[in-house]
């Protein structure tokens, strides 16, 4: 799975404005799953590359909740295109299920850098930059 991510840069903070994923999966029999499979990855590596994090104090997580480990809130959520890219041979079919988390950080990374100049290395991101 391909991504490219693009932010804005206001004074509010760092918005995802919309993402293109491309996934090479081989015959995509079920197209309306498919793109639903992609936006989930999409909005879940996302959220946990701009503010999920567990800690720890005294051996024990910090974190109770959903209310403590806050993904990506529906309002940030970017427009998301998706396609299907075929470089399978015919009748190889392949799943989609969570290749597109692993690279929702690194592209967030780049198109921040991109906007502001500043690198961002390590998450969760909203230690370094803001988000609107």
């Amino acid at each position: 799975v391909g991504l490219v991510v693009e932010v804005s840069n206001s004074p509010a903070g760092i918005r995802i404005e919309q993402v293109w994923a491309a996934a090479d999966v081989g015959p995509v029999l079920d197209p309306v799953n498919f793109e639903n499979l992609v936006q989930g990855g999409v909005v879940w590596g996302l959220g946990h590359a701009m503010n999920c994090e567990i800690t720890y104090a005294g051996g024990q997580v910090q974190q109770s909740n959903f209310h403590q480990f806050t993904g990506m809130r529906m309002n940030q959520c970017p427009a998301i295109h998706v396609q299907a890219v075929s470089g399978t041979p015919a009748g190889r079919i392949h799943g989609i299920g969570e290749p597109p988390v692993p690279p929702a950080a690194p592209a967030l990374a780049n198109a921040i850098f991109a906007a502001t100049g500043q690198r961002v290395r390590e998450m969760p991101f909203a230690r370094h930059v803001g988000f609107a």
